[in-house]
């Protein structure tokens, strides 16, 4: 046994192994840590935003001003109904409340009661919808406690009740809004929930993965076919494997029953595309450096998983990761992926932002070929030309 673990030892691909499995712990805890520290903050839930459809003309406004001063998150005003929806749908609002054109009437109605309505967009990161509930929760709370009672005191004194009645009133109604929260692209199940996730993990794991044999294939073939044709070969192959791949995950999710709002085709088209995009770019740094690209492979993957907004929304991540997003491809990934998965707009802007970068992966990979020697073969064949001559 002794000489068996002295044979390992030896062989620099076990060290390899060993250097690899701390570089992971390394990276992912530097980048992890470093990443999600002050998610939590209340200091960064002003990067959420709120919108407001205040339909009522006579207590709209001070609620506004109310949940302006009083919440943490942003507070943005919208004109109607339609655009906040837009808004929403997007994932440029958070949540979008809207007080309705009666809600004052309704509380000056004996035993009335009205309702504050609340749309969430569930094709977001599952903390956006159990933080927005609970803020629904909060500013129904509010407007009863004090908006309320204010707006309801000022009402009925303007219609000439004594002071001392208004504020009775005003207490009997403090408890008679509720909440409507009605929620938008609706995720069935925490299965689904972590499919985005979970696809670009296994997506640019496997575009590692692959790379890697890849080009130790290339390094096997060396100077017996060109550096450019080469290259060549790669990309064909990395076409045919996204098609393949991509099959073969979207027909796996959806026979696992996973959702699906746009079709099947749009998604596996889409996932075949940021598949090439991850398999283009996890090669660029093996072209470059040689099987040590696996480094920068590592360090790019757990800084993915961090700033794609899979797990998190990205708006509560620093100013750091939450810049660093816009530039990696896993952060349109997971936004397409949502849009096509849960309900929302289309993909034309994630799957341009993914061509961009794969383009611009595929321009420096040529460019590091075209700058690289390609090994000699020349004395090798001389050899044996001079051996057959003798």
């Amino acid at each position: 046994m002794k000489q068996a673990i002295f044979a390992f030892l030896k062989r620099p691909t076990t060290l390899i192994g060993i250097i690899t499995a701390i570089m992971f712990q390394v990276i992912f805890s530097v980048i992890w840590m470093t990443g999600y520290n002050g998610v939590t903050n209340v200091d960064r839930l002003d990067q959420l935003t709120i919108g407001i459809v205040a339909e009522d003309s006579q207590m709209g406004p001070a609620i506004v001003d109310q949940l302006s001063q009083s919440l943490p998150v942003h507070i943005e005003t919208v004109g109607n109904a339609e655009e906040a929806q837009r808004q929403l749908n997007e994932r440029k609002l958070q949540m979008v409340l809207t007080i309705p054109a009666e809600f004052s009437a309704s509380l000056m109605k004996q035993d009335g009661s009205a309702a504050l309505q609340y749309s969430i967009n569930e094709s977001n990161p599952a903390l956006i919808k159990s933080m927005m509930s609970s803020i629904a929760s909060q500013i129904t709370a509010a407007v009863n406690k004090e908006a309320i009672g204010q707006g309801v005191k000022s009402v009925l004194t303007q219609v000439k009740l004594p002071g001392e009645q208004a504020g009775a009133a005003a207490a009997a109604l403090s408890e008679r809004v509720t909440s409507d929260i009605r929620y938008s692209n609706p995720v069935d199940g925490m299965n689904n929930q972590m499919v985005p996730m979970m696809l670009v993990l296994a997506s640019y794991v496997g575009a590692m993965i692959m790379g890697m044999n890849v080009q130790q294939s290339s390094m096997a073939i060396g100077a017996t076919v060109s550096r450019y044709k080469q290259f060549g070969a790669r990309g064909i192959i990395n076409v045919a494997a996204a098609i393949i791949v991509s099959l073969v995950g979207s027909s796996l999710v959806l026979a696992l029953g996973g959702q699906a709002e746009h079709g099947f085709l749009a998604m596996w088209g889409f996932q075949a595309l940021f598949i090439l995009t991850f398999m283009f770019v996890a090669q660029l740094f093996l072209i470059a450096f040689g099987m040590a690209g696996m480094l920068f492979n590592i360090i790019l993957l757990s800084a993915q998983l961090v700033t794609s907004g899979a797990m998190l929304p990205r708006e509560l991540l620093s100013g750091f990761y939450g810049n660093l997003g816009h530039f990696l491809p896993a952060t349109y990934a997971v936004e397409g992926s949502m849009n096509l998965l849960f309900g929302g707009p289309g993909i034309g802007s994630q799957a341009g932002s993914l061509l961009i970068i794969m383009l611009a992966a595929i321009a420096i990979s040529v460019l590091v070929v075209s700058l690289r020697r390609q090994r000699a073969a020349q004395p090798q064949a001389q050899a044996v030309v001079g051996s057959r001559s003798a």
